[in-house]
């Protein structure tokens, strides 16, 4: 977090505590708890006046100070966490609530605003949006336009710009809470009568993907356990990000299955220079932790699958797939496989990243390639 962001919401916090204690508050309370000049408190003030996070209550009359109050005495903040990865000239926005109503009104607005997004997804309290890097114009309103939109998106060095348009709730969102998202670096507002724009800067993550399979055995042990074990783990190192935990059904008449012949994959955001670390940490995990020697790994960076990695996932829910097969299509698209014979299924989980539940759990379904660019 930048040492300005800092700065914000320590402010904020005090100015939130003094009005809903006193009331309201002066430069002078807000100095002295900080042990900050005057000068730098009122320049504070005035931002956060504009912001619309701060109102004069009191104009100053001779040696009287002016006063001022936070405009809310809400301290929390609806959203947990909000960070990007990036692929190319792609993004995926992750924008984690505290709610579910909150996180279902932002992927309707956010859908029908359109604007930078390809796409918006949402799995419980978890938004998942896809964006190009650019800028589109979304006019927001009240009902039929959407109350907020993302009308811009940009890549500025390890960082990414997100430009966001809105008024009533989701101004106030922008203004006072999501500065104190987990993953949030900046925030900077500027208003225009209702509407609001700002921009939300996050780091520009590295997103990777990793296959597990064959870790069980008959009478021990379940690959979708260690796969949630070990995104809980990861989740403890610097520079990642947890996203998520998916199973899939592989091919059911596989003879050597310990059951229905399933693998899982887990999801994580990753400061770029430490991938190679966080792979290494992974192995390391499920080599301890797999009641099988056969278990494998795949692993893999960026979250567009093409169509020819793809196909692959949909032969190993229709077909019978051999190592050399893993081997060849893993060199050919950028995946790192280890271990034994679960690399087979582990690189089928990759393969398979972003579709649907229904789809992951039912191996009928048609694995379609959509969107994606053949490969």
């Amino acid at each position: 977090m930048s040492r300005v962001l800092e700065r914000r919401i320590e402010y904020l916090r005090l100015m939130r505590q003094a009005t809903l204690e006193r009331g309201s508050f002066t430069v002078v309370d807000i100095a002295e708890a900080t042990d900050t000049p005057r000068s730098t408190v009122q320049d504070w003030v005035n931002r956060l006046i504009e912001e619309g996070c701060v109102v004069l209550t009191e104009e100053q009359r001779g040696r009287h100070a002016a006063r001022y109050a936070a405009s809310s005495v809400i301290p929390e903040s609806a959203c947990r966490r909000v960070f990007t990865t990036v692929d190319g000239d792609e993004v995926e926005i992750y924008h984690e609530c505290m709610s579910g109503g909150c996180a279902a009104f932002c992927e309707f607005h956010h859908t029908r605003a359109g604007g930078a997004l390809q796409s918006v997804r949402r799995d419980g309290t978890l938004l998942r949006e896809r964006a190009v890097i650019g800028r589109r114009e979304v006019a927001v309103g009240l009902d039929p336009a959407p109350a907020v939109g993302i009308v811009g998106v940009s890549h500025d060095g390890g960082y990414i710009r997100q430009q966001i348009r809105c008024i009533g709730g989701p101004a106030y969102s922008l203004t006072d809470m999501m500065s104190l998202a987990e993953g949030v670096c900046d925030v900077t507002v500027r208003r225009e009568g209702q509407v609001v724009e700002g921009e939300v800067v996050t780091r520009a993550l590295a997103y990777v993907a990793i296959g597990i399979d064959d870790t069980d055995t008959e009478t021990e042990g379940a690959t979708f356990a260690l796969a949630l074990a070990l995104l809980q783990h990861l989740a403890k190192l610097d520079g990642v990000m947890p996203i998520g935990h998916r199973v899939a059904m592989l091919n059911p008449r596989l003879e050597a299955r310990t059951a229905g012949n399933s693998c899982s994959y887990i999801e994580i955001a990753v400061e770029p220079d430490v991938v190679p670390q966080i792979e290494e940490a992974a192995v390391r995990f499920v080599a301890d932790e797999a009641a099988s020697p056969e278990w494998g790994i795949a692993v893999r960076q960026g979250f567009r699958v093409p169509g020819g990695l793809r196909a692959y996932g949909r032969s190993a829910r229709e077909s019978f797939l051999t190592r050399e097969a893993a081997e060849a299509t893993a060199e050919r698209f950028g995946a790192h496989l280890h271990g034994g014979r679960g690399v087979i299924g582990a690189l089928a989980a990759v393969a398979l990243i972003g579709l649907p539940h229904d789809v992951l759990l039912d191996p009928g379904r048609d694995v379609c390639t959509g969107w994606e660019p053949a490969g």
